[in-house]
């Protein structure tokens, strides 16, 4: 393959490399100075692992800074320190989380208003953005499909609380302004929302060119699945976005204090309860369910909440678990190696 002129020398030091699309055994990476420059392919090690400053190996993923190196091969050597990741789980087959994006500064939560927004869903993708250290923006697609898509923002700017909302339409650029306006030079972004709601449309919206296959919907009014991939995109005025598949059958990994941020409301009337460790269901002095029964807070409001806090109450339990049990599983190898070495090389086992 032919070295392109951006990539070092041989003998040069590591070049600090974005990851643009990671596959099973390599990475398409641009240099980081230069994101809108043409790819270019680097092995990984056979295992698929790089280490982080701290030494812990994890798969690489989009966004990644990566250190690259010439050894018989280009490979990529080493994960820089990610300032930012979204995360999501694994749909409850394993405690493991994955790392969907690194490195990006803002997280576009995109939703249809045709069908109409699953409120729910906008908060769960909130609770996913504020976690991952990058700011939250809400995009409301296929404004042209409905007859009051301001009123219906306004309703969805109910449950996202200091985050801003924008309904638009791709059909004919009507409130993508205030988008496009996201995309400074050095930006990264990523879209994230569930198939159908116009996520691969918008990317191609915002990059003023055709980057991302689109498709309608199914039968049932469910979106089609258009991206099987996750992929750095350059856009116009030196921005990039992450375009990713939809989110429908995964699961989110919540976290208490993005909860908290997500849902600024029930917080604040929690603070006001008679006990610290109120549960909001029967104790007396419960300011959050005193708001519920005096119309301050929707009784919705709080039921998404306790949804999603007891799914971060038990994700933190299978991590816990999950870290118990490598804990166990290490121990047991030092007390081999332990033991191995207590009879001496070549000695019969007991």
């Amino acid at each position: 393959m032919t070295q392109p002129a951006a990539f070092p020398p041989d003998d040069a030091a590591p070049l600090r490399a974005r990851v643009v699309r990671a596959d099973r055994g390599a990475l398409l990476v641009v240099p980081d100075d230069d994101l809108g420059a043409a790819a270019h392919r680097v092995d990984l090690p056979r295992d698929g692992l790089l280490p982080l400053p701290d030494g812990t190996r994890v798969p690489p993923t989009v966004g990644d800074v990566v250190d690259v190196r010439r050894g018989s091969l280009w490979q990529a050597s080493a994960v820089h320190e990610r300032r930012s990741s979204l995360v999501r789980d694994s749909a409850g087959r394993t405690s493991l989380e994955q790392v969907v994006a690194a490195n990006v500064d803002v997280v576009l939560v995109v939703e249809h208003l045709d069908p109409e927004p699953d409120l729910g869903r906008v908060e769960r993708l909130l609770t996913l953005a504020w976690r991952s250290g990058a700011r939250p923006v809400v995009v409301l697609t296929k404004a042209d499909l409905v007859p009051d898509p301001d009123g219906m923002a306004a309703q969805v700017a109910q449950v996202a609380i200091g985050v801003d909302v924008h309904a638009v339409s791709v059909l004919d650029g009507a409130g993508l302004d205030p988008v496009r306006a996201l995309l400074a030079p050095g930006v990264a972004l990523v879209a994230v929302g569930p198939s159908g709601a116009g996520k691969s449309s918008l990317v191609n919206a915002l990059a003023g060119r055709e980057v991302m296959a689109t498709g309608g919907s199914r039968a049932d009014g469910r979106g089609r699945h258009t991206t099987t991939h996750r992929e750095l995109v350059p856009l116009a005025g030196g921005a990039v976005l992450v375009d990713t598949p939809g989110v429908r059958g995964v699961g989110m990994v919540a976290e208490a204090g993005a909860l908290a941020t997500t849902f600024a409301d029930v917080a604040g009337f929690a603070e006001r309860c008679r006990f610290a460790d109120c549960a909001h269901q029967v104790e007396p002095g419960c300011a959050v369910r005193e708001a519920v029964e005096n119309g301050d807070l929707p009784e919705r409001r709080l039921t998404s909440w306790r949804r999603l806090a007891r799914e971060a109450a038990y994700q933190a339990r299978r991590s816990d678990a999950r870290l118990a049990a490598a804990e166990r599983s290490r121990w047991k190898r030092v007390t081999r190696e332990y033991h191995r070495g207590l009879r001496g090389p070549g000695a019969p086992r007991p």
